[in-house]
């Protein structure tokens, strides 16, 4: 009896022993047996406890089994969560294109500072195992606001043997913890979902001890987009890159965020924008957009940023649309080259921009529009009238045949 009092206890001294776990293994309080009685977990730690169920990755044959099955079950969670989803989930395909964008590489430093369940991360160091690097020589940090996430988050580098990691869990806006002795941390990659269009207090920015907001403070009572993303750009290194996913009212809201995507577009650190279909996401329909930040840009990328009209290529599925390979190669293809693509990629100078009020509103630059076909009239009256003709025929051997077998009409 008073199991569930004991696992309470054994797992509060196995976060004593990993620092890692700290908050992660006492989120969930056993001792309630309205919710786990004894019997059921009597059941659950003799099954695991026989030597032939052990759950270790020296216990199988695939040592990523348990985290392939860790994500899997994240993401049947999204698919039944709805709205809830898009808080502690990116749809894997998303994550696949932030990843090839940055092009992650050994030896670097990766942060997400709106983290989730840790997805981007895991994809980062996947991406760096593909490509025949040691993704032991990477370090993932991130952090985030939801207790629940958070434990998922750290869970989710668990199951993948991950160890060089670190994950913080508090409010972004007011509490960053990726800091040493006083000071942000910087990385070479910076990728990240944050969430749309939350309300914002600018006595948050007010109150910042680090300087994340170099381009102005978001008015009070407005977004929050631009404060977010300006805590990401703060913990880019001097050569940093980021991949960030934003609504696109970034691209054209005037006020004081015309003010502060003015001094990004001065400052030059803005290399691609990419606008994206509009049901991607989970919980939310909005337009959504990647913003390409990058504080050391090529020489013939300078005072320059690309358009990528990407809107229209997609999978339609029942629940919400979805990128396919093809669509991924083609953005990533796009970006790699940086040139102009009728109809999809536009490169604008700084003029060009500043002709447009620093409105970076994608359709401005790239014209995406199809011209309605040309319709032949003539062509139209021609099949017109052969099946008025046709339907003539038809009625007249009709009205024939009911005559022939006496039908009355």
């Amino acid at each position: 009896e008073n199991i569930g009092e004991t696992l309470d206890l054994a797992c509060i001294e196995i976060e004593k022993a990993n620092p890692k776990l700290k908050g992660v293994l006492t989120n969930i309080t056993y001792n309630n047996k309205k919710d786990y009685s004894d019997e059921v977990l009597l059941a659950l730690t003799s099954h695991f406890s026989q030597k032939d169920r052990r759950l270790g990755n020296d216990d199988v044959e695939n040592e990523d089994v348990f985290g392939q099955a860790y994500e899997y079950l994240i993401g049947q969670f999204a698919d039944s969560a709805g709205q809830k989803a898009g808080e502690f989930f990116t749809p894997r395909e998303v994550v696949q294109l932030l990843v090839e964008l940055l092009e992650p590489k050994e030896g670097m430093k990766i942060c997400d500072p709106t983290c989730g369940s840790g997805g981007m991360l895991i994809w980062t160091r996947k991406y760096v195992e593909q490509h025949n690097e040691n993704p032991k020589n990477i370090r993932l940090h991130g952090q985030e606001k939801s207790s629940g996430n958070y434990g998922m988050c750290v869970m989710n580098m668990i199951v993948h043997g991950i160890e060089n990691f670190r994950i913080e869990n508090e409010n972004l806006h007011t509490t960053p913890l990726l800091v040493d002795d006083g000071k942000l941390l910087k990385y070479d990659r910076v990728i990240a979902n944050y969430p749309f269009s939350r309300d914002w207090d600018s006595t948050k920015g007010e109150k910042d001890l680090y300087g994340r907001y170099p381009f102005g403070i978001p008015t009070s009572k407005g977004k929050a987009d631009f404060a977010f993303i300006q805590e990401m750009y703060s913990h880019l290194n001097e050569k940093g890159r980021a991949a960030i996913i934003s609504s696109q009212g970034v691209l054209f809201r005037g006020k004081k965020e015309l003010e502060i995507r003015k001094k990004m577009i001065e400052e030059d650190i803005i290399e691609s924008v990419i606008g994206l279909p509009s049901n991607l996401f989970y919980g939310t329909g909005i337009p959504a957009c990647i913003l390409i930040l990058n504080k050391n840009k090529p020489k013939n990328r300078k005072g320059k940023i690309q358009f990528i009209y990407a809107a229209n290529d997609y999978a339609d599925l029942p629940k919400r649309d979805q990128l396919r390979d093809s669509d991924i190669k083609k953005i990533v293809s796009s970006v790699k080259s940086f040139k102009n693509n009728e109809k999809y990629s536009h490169i604008a100078d700084r003029i060009e921009i500043e002709e447009n009020n620093f409105n970076l509103n994608i359709p401005r630059y790239v014209d995406a529009f199809e011209p309605e076909p040309f319709i032949d009239i003539n062509a139209v009256w021609d099949d017109i009238n052969k099946i008025k003709t046709d339907f003539e025929n038809t009625e007249k051997s009709l009205m024939t045949y009911m005559k022939e077998f006496k039908i009355k009409f």
